[in-house]
């Protein structure tokens, strides 16, 4: 089964008099494990289908499916119960609340969970964790690194333990390094603990990294392939770097 799918998904929005075609007709799916990166151009749809696959906003026509459920056919408390237990986000500003610590910004999203205190705080040692930033967990972001600001915002994404991780323009607001870097811990989550990502992106630089593309125009599916296989760039980062990077 798979996690989510399209079938003949459409997204229209209206902008006063204009009627605006988001999604045309988009047939996809993720399956559990994927690894998958949707491309393409500025207002070509990306956002879009992200809140779509999130369940942040429903299809003007077509069907989705979330784990088998017809998303249409849901209530509104049986969506936000949906959406908090499935789903974990990554923002490419972070949203993190400057004047909480980093334990205290991952342990947000389980305050919708019915755990006890020491449930949560040993959900949020892990997810730090997994991140490789245990040693900050008192920190405040003014206190790290932008590529540390990222990481904590993974860490808050996993602590849910999510069946499917989301990320809009992940990388945007990070330098190659750092970029590059996060999207390895991507891969080494996806690899070792079986987490699915699906994230957008228009940075070429970051496709060969991912295991399947899924390229948007105009709002229609166009392209779904495989990354090209490319030689290492000057300034990418070897795995074994990655901490001392971010």
């Amino acid at each position: 089964m798979y996690l989510v799918e399209f079938a003949s998904v459409t997204k229209r929005y209206q902008l006063g008099d204009v009627e605006v075609v988001a999604l045309d007709g988009v047939d996809f799916h993720v399956q559990p494990g994927d690894f998958v990166a949707i491309t393409g151009p500025s207002g070509s749809g990306k956002t879009t289908m992200l809140n779509l696959i999130g369940c942040l906003d429903s299809p003007s026509d077509g069907e989705m499916r979330v784990m088998g459920k017809a998303v249409n056919a849901l209530s509104e408390p049986a969506l936000d119960q949906l959406r908090s237990r499935t789903y974990g986000m990554i923002f490419q500003n972070f949203n993190l609340i400057p004047v909480l610590t980093a334990e205290e910004n991952v342990a947000l999203p389980l305050h919708l969970h019915a755990l006890s205190r020491q449930e949560t705080r040993q959900r949020v040692a892990e997810a730090l964790r997994a991140v490789g930033l245990e040693r900050f967990a008192g920190f405040r972001p003014d206190q790290l690194s932008g590529g540390q600001r990222q990481r904590v915002a993974v860490a808050r994404a996993l602590v849910t333990r999510p069946q499917l991780i989301l990320a809009d323009e992940p990388t945007a607001s990070l330098d190659t390094a750092n970029a590059i870097a996060l999207v390895e811990l991507m891969k080494q989550l996806n690899a070792e603990q079986g987490v699915t990502f699906v994230f957008s992106t228009h940075d070429d630089r970051l496709l060969q990294h991912v295991r399947r593309i899924v390229e948007l125009r105009d709002g229609k599916l166009s392209v779904t392939r495989e990354p090209q296989a490319a030689a290492p760039r000057d300034g990418l980062v070897p795995q074994t770097d990655r901490q001392e990077v971010m």
